[in-house]
């Protein structure tokens, strides 16, 4: 692999030889992050990274789109078929631009958002103040009514609705645990005359596997998502829309001409890959042992009394304190898993004393280890190394006993090439 790289850039191809040897011999617990089949690869890296394909099927300004628009026939019809959509974009370079496409199809400056607050689990682009996108519109919020259960406050979500009239209720999260209830989201929307919206980059795959409910049987308007973490497809993102043309074509405007040029038809081409595989009956199992996972490791997080934001888990991720619960900032045990092969991320937890650099909590998932072939044994050895390594995190023999055993566990795992 790379050999033209390694002939033509060798300091390139030195840090591509050393991702890998860091992907093959450590475990990605990111919960926002997965491995892709060699099929996905491939597309990604196939001739279609030349065509200029500005506008979309049958509709192109450039011509010789023969074999792009069947590429992006595909990637829209399977996409549409996985998760009940009539329309679907799957243009958008990145989840970010999937919901910021979205946020010009839906509202004109000034109009109102009601996402979910950051620090409670929402996401970047659902409103914080830091974003660009909070110059053009207006973002309220909702949190967690118990952090300890996870549950939303839904009676002050109305109350807030009720006083801002937002023109979108979002839902959809980065680091919550639990499912949502989206009868209530669609009440809510419905009552003061909003659209609701689901970013479900976290759960697609969730979703599209059967394994957690999908939010257009509840009557969402809209589902934006990355095509990456769980649907396991290239980093990109897609808008589907359950049932209005009009709104299909509002936000295809939105995402060309209005926010990109031309699309990356290689993506598109990996897209519609990565959709082909979640079709197959196996992306289902796979769905599942995800949530097995991920409530293997919980068990061993609460039978070690680390507070877990939510009380645990209901998806693949957790939130734990290891500030409150083992005295460790997220900082320092991020770094700490990352000497012995576990890459996670610090994250900030529910209204959280410490700076988002610098945070109380570490967040982490299941689906790149369920990927690897990790079943519910597995799953709990590492939850068990995670604690044995940040508890020993001062110890050097500790640490590289703890290295091993996962350096020996990727040997018995490694990353497949094929999914179905």
């Amino acid at each position: 692999m790379y050999d033209a790289i390694k002939k033509q850039d060798k300091e390139l191809f030195a840090a591509l030889e050393g991702e890998e040897t860091r992907e093959r011999e450590g475990l990605e617990l990111i919960p926002s992050e997965n491995y892709v089949s060699k099929a996905v690869r491939e597309a990604q890296g196939s001739i279609l990274t030349n065509k200029y394909a500005e506008g979309y099927p049958g509709r192109r300004y450039y011509g010789g789109q023969e074999f792009t628009d069947q590429a992006e026939a595909f990637a829209i019809e399977r996409v549409k078929k996985l998760f009940g959509a009539s329309f679907a974009n799957v243009q958008p370079h990145s989840g970010a631009n999937a919901n910021i496409g979205m946020y010009f199809a839906l509202l004109q400056p000034g109009d109102t958002v009601l996402g979910m607050d950051l620090s409670h689990g929402g996401h970047l682009t659902h409103g914080h103040p830091v974003t660009y996108i909070t110059k053009f519109f207006n973002f309220v919020r909702y949190k967690m009514k118990d952090v300890e259960t996870g549950e939303i406050d839904y009676d002050d979500m109305l109350a807030v609705a009720k006083a801002h009239k937002p023109k979108i209720i979002l839902a959809g999260f980065s680091a919550y645990s639990r499912e949502l209830d989206y009868a209530k989201f669609v009440a809510i929307a419905r009552e003061v005359g909003a659209y609701a919206v689901i970013d479900a980059a976290h759960i697609a795959g969730l979703i599209a596997g059967k394994a957690a409910k999908n939010p257009f049987d509840y009557g969402f308007d809209i589902m934006t998502s990355t095509t990456h973490k769980t649907l396991r497809g290239p980093r990109g993102g897609i808008i589907l829309t359950r049932e209005s043309e009009e709104l299909a074509k509002k936000i295809d405007k939105a995402i060309f001409p209005g926010l990109q040029g031309g699309p990356l038809m290689h993506v598109i081409a990996a897209k519609a890959v990565a959709f082909s595989e979640a079709l197959h009956p196996s992306f289902q199992t796979y769905a599942a042992q995800i949530l097995t996972n991920a409530k293997a490791m919980e068990a061993v997080f609460k039978a070690n009394n680390v507070r877990m934001l939510g009380g645990g888990t209901s998806n693949h991720l957790i939130l734990a304190d290891v500030f409150g619960s083992l005295a460790i900032p997220g900082k320092v045990a991020e770094k700490v898993l990352d000497t012995v092969g576990i890459t996670l991320n610090k994250n900030v937890i529910a209204d959280d004393t410490r700076s988002p650099m610098d945070p109380s909590g570490i967040r982490f998932g299941t689906p790149a280890i369920t990927t690897r072939g990790f079943t519910e044994k597995e799953s709990t050895r590492v939850a068990e190394l995670m604690l044995q390594a940040l508890q020993g995190k001062d110890d050097e023999v500790t640490l590289k006993a703890v290295h091993q055993e996962i350096k020996d566990l990727c040997a018995k795992f490694p990353i497949p090439d094929t999914f179905v």
